[in-house]
This record gives structure tokens, C-alpha cells and sequence, in this order.
């Protein structure tokens, strides 16, 4: 299994460091440039921040199927993340799970659901990250 990774200075650390270092008087903050709608410099027109991270913002296979058995899974939860943290190869993954199924049992009990539901999708993975918790009300 081969895991791809970006190397450091890629376009996603790029966008990054620009978003990071927006604000105000800069060409890609939101009281420069076009007023958030994309920037010009030097000739050359670039997108908005929005529309620059939705390019590059596409989830892996496994990180849309994961989703999809913890949606069927958990059908109250209000807050649901799944991220490869392995470069893209589906090696380890980061679950985020918020919702009221989880009322009433430890955390333990909690990531023991977590687990139960993804038992056929654990067996190719190296290693799994899970948080989870109930919404604040």
C-alpha cells in the first residue's frame, strides 16, 4: 500500500499560508483585492479563498464511504467528519462524531459504537482515530 503525500511548498501549503496570512490590506482578504470575490496582481486574476479550497476540498473514496456507513449508522448525529490522515492511500483515518445517540454512555461506549459500525471498513485500515461527543444544549 502506498501512501501519496504532498510535499511541503504544494499548492494545498500554499493556499494555506495564503489563507493564514489574509486580512485586511493583503490582496486576498476580505477588505482587499475584490472584496473577498478573487484578487488580480501583477496581470493575472486569481479565485476567492472559498472557491480555491472547494478545488481542492474532494474526499477520498474511503473517506465518502466511511461517512456514509456512520450517516446510516447514526442518523441523529449533527456533526460528522471523516479525514484520511494517511496522504490519501486509506491506511488511518480521523473520525469525528457528535450526536444524541451517545447521551447517557462513557466515551469508551461511545468509540465501542464507533468501532461496531465500521467493523467491515477497520479491516483494511492500519489505524483508526476517533472522537466523539454529545451537542451542547
Amino acid at each position: 500500500m502506498s501512501c501519496r503525500q504532498e510535499a511541503p511548498g504544494s499548492t494545498q501549503d500554499t493556499l494555506e499560508t495564503l489563507h493564514l496570512q489574509s486580512g485586511p490590506g493583503t490582496p486576498w482578504g476580505p477588505a482587499g483585492g475584490t472584496g473577498g470575490g478573487g484578487w488580480r496582481q501583477e496581470g493575472l486574476e486569481f479565485p476567492s479563498w472559498d472557491a480555491m479550497q472547494r478545488c481542492l476540498s474532494t474526499q477520498t473514496d474511503g473517506e465518502v464511504r466511511i461517512a456514509e456507513v456512520l450517516k446510516e449508522k447514526f442518523p441523529l448525529a449533527s456533526k460528522l467528519k471523516v479525514v484520511d490522515i494517511s496522504g490519501g492511500c486509506g491506511a488511518m483515518y480521523e473520525i469525528h462524531v457528535e450526536s444524541s445517540e451517545f447521551k447517557g454512555k462513557r466515551t469508551v461506549q461511545q468509540h465501542q459504537l464507533v468501532n461496531q459500525a465500521l467493523k467491515d471498513e477497520i479491516q483494511g485500515m492500519h489505524g483508526l482515530r476517533i472522537f466523539t461527543d454529545i451537542p451542547k444544549q
